[in-house]
């Protein structure tokens, strides 16, 4: 919980660094790579955390591997580097994306289905939806056939379960009741 309050301060930062640099759209897209290196790569996650590798090496690899990164970005991981705190940059990267978010007014949803929904029923879904939230809606669509019909939508901690999958696991525990 605390490499969380401090990943949530270093984000706070650094979104204010690039705001008054006028870079922040940029350092978004940093981060966002960032993050999806990590969740793509173990290995990645495992050389960020391995206290066998000193600052100078890491730095290096930083360097080789995001070398497109904007120098404000660049600097903000060979300090994380230096003061030994690399391990909690996936932590900020998310931080900083959703602090952005919520500064921009832009709500991540994500909405999984059984089929691919056609346009008229997603836009009724993200009609009824957009009532109910300030901001606009970042769209994020999947599909799962597990659902069996119907959707299932995410917003942050927010979970609305339309789907047949779930009736009927409902209705199969009221049964066993």
């Amino acid at each position: 919980m605390a490499g969380l309050k401090v990943a949530g301060r270093y984000a706070q930062s650094l979104i204010e660094l690039s705001d008054e640099l006028k870079v922040t759209d940029a350092v978004l897209n940093d981060m966002e790579q960032l993050l999806a290196t990590t969740n793509e790569n173990k290995d990645f996650h495992v050389f960020l955390n391995s206290p066998l590798i000193k600052s100078d090496k890491k730095n290096d690899i930083f360097g080789k591997l995001f070398g497109d990164f904007q120098d404000v970005t660049k600097k903000f991981i060979h300090l994380l580097t230096k003061n030994k705190r690399e391990m909690i940059l996936p932590v900020i990267a998310e931080e900083f994306i959703t602090k952005l978010n919520t500064v921009r007014g832009i709500v991540p949803m994500t909405l999984t289905s059984a089929t691919k929904l056609d346009e008229g029923v997603k836009t009724t879904i993200l009609e009824k939806l957009n009532q109910g939230i300030k901001g606009s809606i970042q769209l994020t669509e999947k599909v799962d056939e597990a659902l069996i019909g119907g959707f299932v939508v995410r917003m942050g901690d927010t979970r609305i379960d339309a789907s047949i999958a779930h009736q009927l696991n409902e209705m199969k525990q009221r049964l066993i009741r």
